[in-house]
Formats: structure tokens, sequence, C-alpha cells
């Protein structure tokens, strides 16, 4: 009897897939499985794979970019708060329908995708974790989008890892305007002391290795803030893991 609710999911699913067949995530085409690409848009999308600098993940466009060291200069010069960063995915066209789908037209199934996709990525990342925590949004703002993308995400790459998720654990005290068009240091100053670590979550932070996860890594200015509290608070290291990295164009 035990296996009669798996077996009639099964058919169910079977019979779905026969009425309403799998299509690929960013176009109409057929495929095997739901969450898959077809094969034409698997080989139009941009997984990110080395060389990458080992700091922040941004790909090189060629392995002499990166020093002895494996870092970008930017990383050499100055560091980010946090200790590494991994992007499943380079921020093209094909991201974007992602990501910003996800985000912007409430196509929440795409975060078992992109969260199956970061785990993937970010699977050394993920070996050495001891707690996920999301960047979080403003309350308004998540009044108004229903839901934190990056909580979505984070659900599943928990499911997948085994890895607790405190989806409250950070803040966003104030609202803070568009960040898209601004420039590394005007996104800083906009970002600054709008983060902050929840009380009731300080002792679960403490001496853990945060894995920060986010939908797009862009300057870093918001992974860097979101950081820069963990370990404000007590945090023993703080990894940064998104579905998307937009590159840097010094490295282009």
């Amino acid at each position: 009897m035990s296996a009669l609710p798996a077996a009639l999911r099964s058919a169910g699913l079977r019979l779905l897939d026969l009425l309403l067949p799998p299509q690929c995530l960013t176009c109409d085409a057929p495929v095997g499985v739901p969450g898959q690409f077809c094969g034409e848009c698997f080989r139009r999308t941009g997984f990110i794979t080395r060389p990458f600098c080992e700091r922040c993940g941004a790909p090189f466009a060629y392995a002499a970019q990166s020093g002895p060291d494996g870092l970008c200069p930017h990383c050499r010069d100055d560091p980010p708060p946090y200790a590494r960063a991994r992007g499943a995915l380079r921020y093209d066209e094909q991201a974007k329908r992602l990501v910003l789908g996800l985000k912007y037209a409430d196509h929440t199934e795409y975060a078992a995708a992109l969260g199956t996709m970061m785990a993937r990525a970010g699977r050394e990342l993920l070996a050495s974790a001891e707690v996920l925590v999301p960047v979080p949004l403003h309350r308004r703002r998540l009044l108004s989008r229903r839901f934190n993308q990056a909580a979505l995400l984070g659900r599943v790459i928990a499911r997948l890892s085994g890895k607790p998720l405190l989806a409250d654990a950070l803040l966003r005290t104030r609202r803070t305007r568009p960040l898209e068009d601004r420039s590394a240091a005007q996104r800083a100053a906009e970002l600054a002391a709008a983060i902050a670590l929840r009380p009731s979550r300080l002792a679960a932070i403490r001496g853990r290795r945060v894995l920060l996860l986010d939908d797009v890594l862009t300057s870093g200015a918001t992974a860097g803030e979101c950081a820069r509290t963990l370990l404000a608070g007590g945090a023993g290291a703080v990894d940064v893991l998104v579905a998307a990295r937009v590159g840097d164009p010094r490295l282009a």
C-alpha cells in the first residue's frame, strides 16, 4: 500500500507529460525532462568554467590573465570581504531570460533549474559551507514581489545539499534605489549600513562558514555589504554563490 501513492504520482506525471510535453527552459522546443535546455539553447548558454578568478569568480578571457595566485588584478589589489565567489552562468541573454523571468515575471519554476545549476557550480563551496543565507529584500519590495528570489534559490540548494537554510538571517533595513546603472562606488555608497543581522540568528551564524546566495553578482557591492555584516556578527567566513555572474570588463 505504501508504494501506491508513489505509483499514482508517477502515472499522473506521465499523463501530464502527454498532455503538456515538457518544453525547453528558454524556448518552446520539446525536451525529455522538465527544467532542461534543448540542444540549441544549451549550446548558447554561457556556463562559467575555469579559468576564473579564484577569489571573486570573474571569468578570464584566457588563462594568462591569472597570476600564479589565481587572482584577478582587482582581487589582488583590493580583495573583497568574502573568501570566494562562484557563479553558474555568465550574465548573457540566456541567463537574463531565466533570472529576470524568475525575478520579475513570476516564473518561480525557474528556481529549480537555476538552483540546480548553482549547486553544481558551487559544489566546492557547499562542501565547506555550514549554513546558507540568502541576500535579503526590503520588506516593501518583498510585499510587492511576494517572494525573495534568493530565498527560493536557497530552498532548492538546501534540499540538494542537505545544508541548513536561514532564510531570515539578514535584513535590509532601508529600501535602496536600483543599482543597475550605478558605478561600483555609487553601489557601495547606496548599500552602506543597509544590511543588518537579525539578532535572533546571531548564535546560528557565530563561528560558522556561511554561504551567501543571490541571483546575480555584478560589482559585488551587495555581496560585500552582506559579507561584512555577517563577519561583524561573528561568522567564521563567508563565501558567495550566485545564479549568474556579470563579467568584469577589465578582464574582457
